[in-house]
């Protein structure tokens, strides 16, 4: 490591020398040796004498009106005569910045600012967007909480600060410390890419990683957990050093303890920020009773969409128009039983699980209901090259491109088949293989209308690939092993943006492909319940319109009452060119551009790689158009909408 001195006020033979002992110091060892220096720089500030100008000045980071009695109390305790020690060092400035776009980068951010507050941290809890970026150099503890959204962007709500720290306007970050916690998705590409960006561009800035950041997989619960712990033991260790070294004693000096109520915030808890939707968990769902189930696509379909009604009787199950239901799947115990049967293990053999509790279940349990085995990622691979003992696959991973091509639509079947483990043992699953993802699905009704009952709308995943038939894990389940009067494990997740205004001057724009219509009826049903008539658009795409236009009479019946003021269709199979939503569009750019620009909202719910790439293309060429717009203009038009929440998307 070697000292950024560009704004530093040491001298060459200075630098040298704390260049050589920064290099001979662990993590650990310079962590104490910031929070020495932290204390020694107080104890200085501590034995100044004060100035008469700045005996009565307020501090800049000045504490709430609430404290300011306790100042009171302890000056007059002093004044009658008696010695009071001295203070302990103030309380460390930390600031915690989230970006977030589905609400789980937020919740552990509230989590973190909870667990600093309880150990009397000043701290304070940002949204990206609140946040000024020009104010980062004057942080002195930073923490970033960051997910990814599409190929590794960052959150609406983070674009602001991650634009500005990678501009030629960003300040030296030499004063800061910080560290960054990333979410995302193993199976997806640039896993975590945002929260990397942000942890690469402010240690270039000249900040101090206090702690390697951390990348969090979906089940980032535990994972952020413990970066959390450390964290916080990390900042209590240098605010004891710098409390201990601040601290003056007077050997004679009576204890005087002062009696005064604590009038400091609230530290907000679990309970008082629990919604009701959000009282049901991946860790403790909702067992839900299917009420009806059946496929939506006509019988020479192509597609299979589901429609399930789901009964959830119960005060604490609430949903809005936007929102996610979350199903807990099982695998299939055709593909677990030929993965027992591949292994030649005993499916009644114990093995254990990743929990707080190491939970001990049997094999066929844990493939069953806690392990993903229909995907393969390149950590998996890597981590099985240590474990089957194989040496073909031991050679083979250590090439990437190798690795990328072989885990494109392959499954744990796949791997255990071509690779034989020869000393993989059922106890080590729990290091080999991640946990079942639930599945998460825009909820298709309003609970306003549906008071007792969420609906889905699911598109069933079948196809072959590499000689195999391959079957979506929840969405086989829910066509194949589900009947009316089963029980599915659900929980709600609340979805902040990607919610719909109900409000009589700004119109709506809805563009939906397949099971994508799902929020937007959703929307509409809440609209014909509460007699909400505002100018609402849709335009809706699929393969055919014999068999695959999904909820026609229940979307024309809408129209046929003015609850729907414009209806488009795209039905790509029903003609020699295939017309898709975004060609629609670009045929309406004219009144798609006069919505725009008399407050209209767009929505688009779907496929995230070719639709909603492909309407967000044609968007931009109508305000090109339209608009008079410059490329440049355009996208800053397009970013504006989407920071405004005008412009809002449910894709996956």
């Amino acid at each position: 490591m070697e000292l950024n001195t560009n704004h530093s006020p040491l001298d060459e033979t200075q630098r040298k020398l704390l260049d050589e002992l920064i290099n001979t110091l662990t993590p650990e060892q310079q962590y104490w040796v910031s929070g020495y220096l932290m204390g020694q720089s107080q104890t200085a500030q501590n034995e100044a004498p004060a100035s008469p100008a700045s005996e009565n000045q307020a501090a800049p980071n000045e504490a709430p009106s609430s404290t300011s009695g306790v100042a009171a109390e302890e000056e007059a305790s002093s004044s009658e005569g008696e010695k009071v020690s001295a203070p302990d060092a103030e309380p460390l400035d930390v600031t915690i910045l989230f970006g977030t776009e589905t609400g789980n980068a937020e919740f552990v951010a509230e989590q973190f600012y909870d667990k600093l507050k309880a150990e009397n941290f000043n701290v304070s809890l940002y949204d990206m967007d609140d946040f000024k970026p020009a104010d980062l150099a004057e942080q002195q503890y930073v923490f970033v909480i960051c997910s990814t959204q599409g190929v590794g962007e960052p959150p609406i709500n983070a674009l602001d600060l991650y634009e500005y720290l990678h501009s030629d306007d960003a300040a030296s970050l030499e004063g800061v410390n910080f560290s960054v916690l990333a979410l995302g998705d193993q199976d997806f590409a640039n896993f975590c890419q945002a929260g990397k960006d942000f942890d690469h561009i402010i240690g270039e800035l000249g900040a101090h990683r206090m702690k390697a950041r951390v990348d969090c997989d979906f089940d980032y619960e535990e994972t952020a957990n413990q970066w959390m712990t450390e964290v916080l033991e990390l900042l209590t260790q240098i605010q004891n050093d710098a409390s201990s070294s601040s601290k003056t004693l007077d050997s004679t000096a009576e204890e005087v303890t002062l009696d005064f109520e604590d009038d400091a915030d609230t530290t907000i808890t679990e309970s008082s920020t629990t919604t009701p939707s959000e009282y049901y968990t991946k860790a403790n769902p909702f067992q839900a009773k299917v009420l009806t189930n059946f496929n939506l696509c006509g019988s020479q379909a192509e597609k299979e969409v589901r429609h399930i009604e789901l009964e959830i009787k119960d005060d604490d199950n609430t949903y809005e128009p936007g929102d996610i239901l979350g199903v807990i799947p099982e695998n299939d115990p055709v593909l677990v039983a030929n993965i027992i049967q591949t292994l030649g293990w005993d499916a009644q053999a114990d093995t254990e699980l990743a929990d707080a509790n190491d939970t001990t279940v049997n094999v066929k349990d844990a493939l069953t209901h806690h392990f993903e085995i229909t995907k393969l990622n390149p950590n998996l691979v890597e981590t099985a090259a240590t474990l089957f003992g194989n040496d073909d696959l031991t050679a083979k991973v250590a090439d990437k491109d190798w690795l990328n091509a072989y885990i494109e639509g392959r499954d744990f079947l796949d791997l255990v088949t071509d690779f034989p483990a020869r000393t993989l043992e059922p106890k080590q699953l729990t290091d080999l293989l991640r946990k079942l993802p639930p599945r998460e699905y825009s909820i298709a009704s309003s609970n306003k209308l549906n008071t007792d009952e969420v609906h889905i709308t699911v598109s069933t995943v079948r196809y072959q690939a590499h000689g195999r038939d391959r079957k979506g894990v929840c969405s086989v389940q829910l066509a194949e092993r589900t009947e009316p009067g089963d029980t599915l494990p659900i929980y709600f997740r609340k979805n902040k943006n990607f919610k719909f205004p109900f409000d009589a001057s700004t119109p709506v724009i809805m563009v939906g492909a397949g099971t994508g219509i799902a929020p937007f009826r959703a929307y509409l049903q809440e609209c014909m319940h509460v007699g909400y008539s505002g100018d609402n658009w849709l335009i809706f795409g699929n393969q055919y319109r014999n068999h695959d236009y999904l909820y026609q009479e229940e979307i024309e019946d809408m129209q046929d009452q003015g609850f729907l003021n414009r209806l488009d269709l795209a039905f790509s199979r029903d003609s020699e060119h295939k017309v898709y939503v975004q060609d629609r569009l670009l045929e309406n750019s004219e009144t798609v551009y006069d919505w725009l620009t008399n407050g209209a909202c767009f929505f688009v719910c779907g496929d995230k790689e070719k639709m909603a790439q492909g309407v967000n293309e044609a968007l931009h060429q109508i305000l090109v158009k339209e608009g008079d717009l410059s490329d440049e203009e355009a996208d800053h038009y397009l970013k504006k909408m989407l920071k405004e929440r005008r412009y809002q998307r449910d894709v996956y």
